[in-house]
């Protein structure tokens, strides 16, 4: 044996939980930003890599834990039954975080006092129908799907495809293993891209850190500190209380076990790029089964954007008050039930926060040109809703799995390593 394969050094960094790693990356991105400024961009580079790596894993991962999640269920009413369960959950706690995020900025009033201008002529986009959207679930073409990544046409072939070789009985049992074993190997090679991700984190934050100033963020930072004011309540009141009160489990394990997760939808913002990592925080850290996880997790990385609609709820009153306008009570109520809806309506379409916040300003029936006001701190407003997104993806999983007898609570209640 070599000396320096026991090095304390080497030791010491086997031993430090990937979230710590994550974090130390993260925290020192931060730092190297603030210092290098614009300049910190040339660590970008390393961020693309990662990004890419986990882009990689995201179709294949999907597609295949989907088909083995359904298969392994063998019954039709239970994947009924907990599709019905999921999506009411993402439902209820969308309109909890709307809620939440209406409250924060009428209570603290981020708009009051400020003077902001900005260009008429901005376009938002227009979101799709609902007669567009149940269309657009049925792939043309599977393998176009999948070599896109349109993760709702993904889902619904793959969910079709575990029911058919389900209905066959042991005719599908070789399909069966051969995507169990893929999926595995899934498994394996997003465990390889997560020791990556400490450099990752870093170097996309550095970027962030260097490319934002403080002369882009003063002006606005009470708006940025009220959405994530928002946000850290929603998780820690919202989900923490259901799955105390509903799942009778130690909030502060769940916590814990999605750390990792977490680092990652903050530095990517991308709810989909952190799926991986959410599949293995679920099984690894969490104790829910392949099969739910493999099922509830892709269909929340899709239609779940509880943090996305608490930057509604924020940036609508934000607007609001920049704009001297006053908000009814009609107005508030229209802002939840649009921003509910429009949370399954919009989220396959690239850019879904201003997609779904254009929606609630013309329901309300302000200028969508306001939107450029913000069009400068998004990034930053994005990594909190994605944050928030994964977390309340990751928290309805369990809920699921408790629900359905699939959560292992001796992993579950597994003390984490500090």
């Amino acid at each position: 044996m070599t000396r320096s394969s026991h090095s304390p050094r080497g030791n010491f960094w086997r031993r430090t939980p990937l979230w710590q790693k994550i974090l130390a990356g993260l925290v020192l991105g931060v730092l190297v930003g603030a210092l290098m400024g614009e300049s910190a961009s040339v660590f970008k580079p390393i961020g693309d890599i990662f990004i890419s790596a986990i882009k990689m894993l995201i179709v294949p991962l999907v597609f295949s834990t989907l088909v083995v999640g359904i298969t392994a269920m063998r019954d039709p009413q239970k994947m009924g039954r907990i599709g019905a369960r999921t999506i009411a959950l993402y439902l209820i706690t969308t309109a909890f975080a709307i809620s939440i995020g209406l409250l924060a900025s009428w209570i603290f009033q981020p708009g009051v006092g400020l003077e902001l201008s900005f260009e008429a002529g901005a376009e938002a986009k227009e979101a799709p129908s609902l007669v567009e959207i149940i269309v657009g679930l049925v792939p043309q073409n599977p393998v176009s799907a999948l070599a896109s990544g349109n993760i709702l046409q993904i889902i619904v072939f793959a969910i079709g495809l575990g029911i058919s070789l389900t209905l066959i009985g042991e005719r599908g049992e070789p399909a069966v293993r051969v995507f169990d074993s893929f999926a595995e190997a899934m498994y394996k090679l997003t465990g390889i891209v997560m020791a990556f991700a400490p450099f990752g984190v870093f170097g996309l934050i550095a970027h962030v850190a260097g490319s934002y100033g403080l002369e882009v963020l003063l002006p606005l930072a009470k708006v940025i500190a009220v959405a994530y004011l928002a946000s850290i309540l929603h998780v820690l009141v919202v989900y923490s209380g259901m799955l105390a009160l509903i799942g009778k489990l130690n909030p502060l394990r769940y916590l814990q076990g999605i750390l990792d997760a977490l680092v990652v939808a903050y530095s990517s913002a991308s709810s989909s790029g952190t799926l991986p990592v959410s599949i293995r925080c679920a099984q690894k850290n969490l104790g829910v089964s392949e099969g739910v996880s493999g099922f509830v997790l892709p269909v929340g990385a899709t239609i779940n954007m509880d943090g996305t609609a608490i930057y509604q709820g924020v940036v609508a009153v934000f607007i609001a008050q920049l704009l001297g306008v006053d908000l009814s009570l009609m107005d508030y109520g229209m802002i939840i039930v649009t921003g509910t809806l429009a949370s399954i309506g919009t989220a396959g379409v690239p850019g879904a926060g201003l997609v779904m916040l254009s929606i609630v300003m013309a329901q309300i029936g302000l200028p969508l040109e306001a939107i450029a006001v913000i069009a400068g701190i998004d990034r930053i407003l994005d990594m909190a809703r994605t944050s928030v997104n994964v977390a309340g993806d990751l928290m309805v999983t369990t809920l699921v799995g408790k629900s359905e007898g699939e959560l292992d609570e001796s992993i579950y209640n597994a003390p984490r390593k500090s």
